[in-house]
């Protein structure tokens, strides 16, 4: 049971961002050949595996091609650059989509500057913030494990490529850059960025957020917990015995536990040595307190809830059986006898309807994505509003949609629900599992009132299994995935850091949404989407997850690297600053030689310790040499090439692609602004009738 049966994909060039594309593309079903595909490392073999040879005939019949560059001439005229496969590819397709990726995009200054993981983790910001704030800043920020910037940029490929291909308007381009793919990831701090012009600091101030997650020693290893509600923080004293420091005043409310977070820290360490990680995490979940042990990625092999789900597939790799990552969500599909109508509008998902039940970070990204591609989405929120309302978040996830209120512990709030629900393409939903069924929300339900409803629910580990009801966020399941302990430099205790999972599954997410709507208009087939965020992350860690079945077990290396000739970071003049080089080949270990007279450890400290970050990066990337200083957010917000891209609008930041057909905007909605709208001009209600609803207390 696959979406994508029929759906014609080529995948060009050597690149990993393109192999991830199209492994995703292939997982779902789609017909995938390749062009000069790279099949070099473990990892590359992985991701082109079982992808045939294109040939001139899959171009003409491509529905999508994906094709990656290394870097591009610089162009700053706000215009798709051009380029000899791109005018080849046109000439044997006119039709087809056409989804470049790059590191800095097709367009811009920095088109052409060379670029690797690591430096685009660098020039992205996101190695400031990925293992949240630190204590000591002589610690070097680092990229995670796994060649993430990769699987980033491909699932922002598929994502985009996937939803433009369902226009109405063939011949669609997408220049999708890494670098904006990345640093999206961190939207909040990014908005707050381009709005206030102030920068995330490295150094921990207060409590480093470890009064919402944090990590607690055990007698076997660590464990994540998040009793970030004060029901939860009573739970969570109530699972450690009661202790007599549970009422000092030093850790009542929560913004004293902030306040005085180290001696809390050290209090609740004492009792978590004496247990097992996952015996704390065991009783921490009964109590209803989110918690889970931090494990290898190889633990994740084999394990209840995997086998339940049917996760791995078998294959083959350096001639040895091993399991693969499979597709990151369950699914069901069922045939329709209904006929879809033709949709006609300049986006891609214009008359698409998208009823919006998520919250917080993950979901509202989903359908972020959904509404910039042109769906009309309505997001349903409680009368207290969307906890994302307190931060910038909204500002920027809310964009261009539609915000009705509905208490749905009111009867005729669920009839409004279902009302809409029957007049609506896409249900997307991430409450806790049972939730919607106790509604009578779910998807067997909404099935009678509407057959062709794609139905989609998000959760940590899947809405079926024997941890399907466990409490979950998704800072927590990077721990649990094996993620923060891996993410760290060897002799450094584990973090949470960047709320990473989250927006990655946003992409995911939207990228199955169309998938689905693709499968319902080409096979008549409607789809329900069970997508577990632990799976997702797993997909993503393909490479330490393979490593751990060949015998080479992962394990934390900070910025070394095993594949270039030189790969680190040092540190420069300046506080907290950075400069990030890769010598890839020994012609880049040459170049840099010349600037650097021996290239040692001890000469590239003593050469940046004397230079700002920015201008180290200027000479080597003048050189040709991958180089990028630890951007900050504020960085991004001046930054001449994210000018140049039309990155920024209003102060907030825009998505991790340029489109040939522009994006839908619109600002975000204020708590309930379109109730009346909506059920006037969808549901034909009157305005006796909205009036009595708001009485009964239904609309907040």
């Amino acid at each position: 049971m696959t979406l994508l049966a029929g759906f014609r994909v080529v995948q060009i060039g050597a690149g990993s961002a393109a192999a991830v594309c199209g492994r995703l593309l292939a997982d779902a079903g789609a017909e995938v050949t390749c062009i000069d595909p790279d099949t070099s490392t473990t990892l590359s073999a992985y991701l082109n595996h079982g992808k045939a040879i294109a040939t001139n005939e899959s171009l003409a019949a491509a529905d999508l091609v994906v094709r990656e560059v290394v870097s591009l001439p610089p162009h700053s005229d706000g215009e798709v650059a051009p380029s000899e496969w791109g005018g080849r590819l046109r000439r044997i397709n006119p039709s087809a989509t056409i989804v470049t990726i790059s590191p800095f995009g097709e367009i811009g200054p920095q088109a052409g500057d060379p670029a690797t993981d690591l430096t685009l983790f660098f020039a992205s910001g996101i190695a400031r913030q990925l293992t949240g704030q630190v204590d000591d800043l002589s610690e070097a920020p680092i990229r995670p494990v796994g060649e993430q910037s990769a699987f980033i940029g491909g699932l922002a490929a598929a994502c985009a490529g996937m939803n433009a291909a369902l226009g109405n308007q063939p011949g669609a381009s997408i220049d999708v850059s890494i670098h904006e793919a990345l640093a999206t990831l961190s939207v909040t701090e990014l908005a707050r960025a381009g709005l206030s012009g102030k920068s995330w600091s490295r150094k921990r101030v207060g409590d480093g957020n470890g009064a919402t997650v944090t990590i607690l020693p055990a007698s076997d290893g660590y464990v994540a917990i998040s009793p970030r509600e004060e029901k939860q923080w009573a739970a969570w004293l109530e699972a450690m015995g009661s202790p007599d420091w549970g009422a000092d005043p030093r850790f009542v409310p929560k913004a004293n536990r902030v306040k005085n977070w180290d001696a809390l820290h050290a209090l609740m360490s004492q009792w978590s040595r004496q247990h097992g990680k996952q015996w704390i995490a065991d009783t921490a979940q009964r109590n209803h307190v989110p918690s889970f042990p931090l494990r290898e990625v190889s633990e994740h092999l084999d394990t209840p809830q995997m086998r339940h789900r049917g996760y791995y597939r078998p294959g083959k790799l350096d001639g040895r059986a091993v399991r693969l990552p499979g597709l990151p969500f369950g699914l069901t599909i069922a045939a329709s006898k209904r006929r879809q109508p033709e949709r006609t509008g300049p986006m891609p998902l214009s008359g698409i309807r998208v009823l919006d039940f998520s919250w917080v970070i993950a979901g509202p990204t989903t359908t972020r994505y959904l509404a910039a591609m042109g769906a009309e989405v309505i997001k349903i929120e409680a009368p207290s509003g969307d906890p994302g309302r307190a931060t910038e978040l909204h500002a920027v996830l809310g964009q261009a949609k539609k915000s009705i209120v509905l208490d749905l512990k009111k009867p005729e709030a669920l009839g409004v629900a279902r009302a809409l629900a029957a007049k609506s393409d896409i249900l997307i939903e991430n409450y806790a599992t049972g939730v919607m069924d106790r509604l009578g929300l779910g998807a067997e339900a909404l099935k009678a009132i509407n057959p062709d409803l794609i139905y989609i629910s998000a959760s940590g580990m899947g809405r079926t299994g024997p941890e399907a009801k466990a409490v979950a966020y998704g800072t927590l399941l990077q721990c649990y995935a094996g993620f923060a302990g891996l993410n760290r430099h060897p002799d450094i205790a584990p973090r949470v850091g960047l709320a990473w999972l989250d927006p990655m599954c946003g992409l995911m997410l939207a990228f199955a949404a169309a998938a689905a709507l693709w499968h319902r208009q080409h096979e008549g087939g409607v789809a329900r989407v069970d997508f577990s965020m632990i799976e997702a992350m797993l997909w993503t860690m393909a490479e330490p997850l393979l490593a751990a079945q060949l015998g080479t077990p992962p394990k934390p290396m900070g910025n070394a690297s095993a594949r270039h000739v030189l790969h680190g970071v040092w540190r420069c003049a300046g506080d907290d600053d950075w400069i990030s080089i890769v010598a890839r080949t020994d012609g880049e270990r040459q170049a840099l030689c010349r600037i650097v007279p021996g290239a040692t450890d001890e000469a590239l400290s003593a050469w940046a310790a004397s230079r700002s970050a920015g201008a180290a990066a200027e000479a080597l990337l003048k050189a040709g040499i991958p180089a990028a200083a630890l951007a900050r957010t504020g960085d991004l917000a001046k930054s001449p090439h994210l000018a140049a891209r039309k990155f920024w609008e209003d102060g907030l930041p825009g998505l991790p692609w340029r489109a040939s057909f522009g994006r839908a905007t619109g600002p975000a909605p204020m708590l309930g602004a379109d109730t009346d709208q909506v059920l006037a001009g969808i549901l034909g209600l009157s305005r006796e009738r909205i009036t009595e609803l708001r009485m009964s207390g239904a609309l907040g």
